[in-house]
C-alpha cells in the first residue's frame, strides 16, 4: 500500500468512527424507586438491555430515588427531553390527557388478563395517540408486558379486615382524581404525599395507611411503621416506559425494534423474579411480625359499581369506557 492510499485508508477509517460518535446518544432514565429493589433492578437491566441490542448506539444512564426530582418535574423534564425515558404507571399521562386515570380504575378489572385486553382497545391507543400530540411523550412498547407488583396492597398502622376497617382511615394517594374519588367512596379519608413521604408520614401519624405494589413495601421499609399488609388487588399494574417523543421517533426503525426487543426481553425475564421477590419478602416481613391477609374483594366491588353507574349517568366516564371494558370482558 502507498503512503496515499493508506493515507486515504486512515482519513476513511477516521471518517466512519467519527459518523459512528456522532450517531451514539446517551439517554437519560429517572426513576423514584430504590436502585436495588425489583424495580430498580428492572429498570436497570432494561437500560443495559438497550446498550447491548444497539451495540452501544444508546446508552442510557440510569438515575434512582427522585434524584433528578419528583413527579411533576420529571414529567416536564421528559416534555423538555432532558429525561427520556421515565418507567410510571400510565395513569400519570392524565396530566394532559384527564381519560388516562381510568386505565388504573379501582376494583373494575376481573384479571390481568381483562386488564391487557382493554389496554389494547382502540379507545386506549386514541388516548396514547393524544399524549403524544399534546404533551409530545409516548410509550414504549406494551405496558401491560412489565408486571408490577406483583399484586396491589394496603400497607397500615391497624388490621384492615373488610371494607368497614377502611371507613374514616387516612389514606396516602398519588395525585390521582379517580383514585381520590373511589377511596372516598370506599369511605377512606384521602390525603396526597410524595412517595418519598409517606414513611414519614406513617410515622408521625398524618396517615395510617398507603396502598403499594407488595414487592416494594420492604424496600421502601413501610412495615417498620405500618406492620399490617393486606392485599386487596385494587387494579393491575404494569410499567409503561414513557419516553420523549421526539427523542424516540428520530430514531430509525431498526434501533426502536432494538428497544422494543430489550423492553420484552427483560419483562418476560423479571415476571417470575417479581413473583419469587415478593413471596421472599413477605416471609423475611412475617419475622419482623408483620401481618399478611386477603380481604375479601366483593364488597369493594359491589360499592364502586354503585360509583362507576353514578359517574356514568352524570357523564363523567369517558365516552365508551364502560363499553370498552365489557368488551373486553366479553372476550373470556
Amino acid at each position: 500500500m502507498t503512503i496515499k492510499n493508506a493515507l486515504l485508508a486512515l482519513v476513511a477509517t477516521t471518517a466512519l468512527v467519527a459518523a459512528g460518535a456522532a450517531q451514539a446518544e446517551t439517554w437519560r432514565m429517572a426513576h423514584k424507586m430504590p436502585a436495588d429493589s425489583i424495580e430498580g433492578r428492572i429498570f436497570q437491566a432494561v437500560a443495559d438491555r438497550i446498550g447491548e441490542k444497539t451495540d452501544g448506539e444508546i446508552t442510557v444512564e440510569v438515575y434512582p430515588n427522585e434524584q433528578l426530582g419528583k413527579d411533576d418535574a420529571i414529567l416536564e423534564q421528559l416534555q423538555l427531553g432532558t429525561v427520556h425515558i421515565y418507567p410510571e404507571g400510565s395513569s400519570y399521562l392524565q396530566k394532559w390527557v384527564p381519560e388516562m386515570k381510568f386505565v388504573s380504575a379501582p376494583f373494575l378489572f376481573d384479571d390481568r388478563e381483562h386488564w391487557s385486553r382493554f389496554m389494547a382497545t382502540d379507545l386506549v391507543e386514541g388516548w396514547h395517540q393524544a399524549i403524544e400530540d399534546e404533551a409530545g411523550i409516548t410509550v414504549i412498547g406494551d405496558s401491560t408486558k412489565m408486571v408490577r407488583g406483583p399484586y396491589r396492597v394496603m400497607v397500615s398502622t391497624k388490621p384492615i379486615e373488610s371494607l368497614d376497617d377502611v371507613a374514616g382511615l387516612k389514606l396516602r394517594l398519588h395525585p390521582d382524581e379517580l383514585a381520590a374519588a373511589a377511596w372516598r367512596h370506599l369511605g377512606a379519608e384521602v390525603r396526597t404525599l410524595a412517595w418519598t413521604e409517606v414513611y414519614e408520614s406513617l410515622g408521625r401519624g398524618i396517615v395510617e395507611a398507603v396502598n403499594s405494589p407488595v414487592a416494594l413495601v420492604e424496600p421502601m421499609r413501610f412495615y417498620e411503621v405500618a406492620p399490617h399488609i393486606t392485599r386487596h388487588d385494587e387494579y393491575p399494574q404494569g410499567l409503561a416506559f414513557m419516553a420523549n417523543a421526539d427523542a424516540w421517533n428520530g430514531l430509525d426503525e431498526e434501533t426502536r425494534g432494538q428497544i422494543i426487543e430489550a423492553y420484552d426481553e427483560v419483562a418476560a425475564e423479571f415476571a417470575a423474579e417479581t413473583d419469587r421477590v415478593a413471596e421472599e419478602s413477605l416471609a423475611r416481613m412475617a419475622e419482623e411480625d408483620v401481618s399478611y391477609s386477603a380481604v375479601d374483594t366483593g364488597p369493594f366491588v359491589a360499592r364502586m359499581a354503585e360509583l362507576y353507574r353514578q359517574m356514568d349517568a352524570e357523564g363523567a366516564l369517558p365516552e365508551g369506557f364502560l363499553e370498552a371494558v365489557d368488551a373486553s370482558r366479553a372476550a373470556n
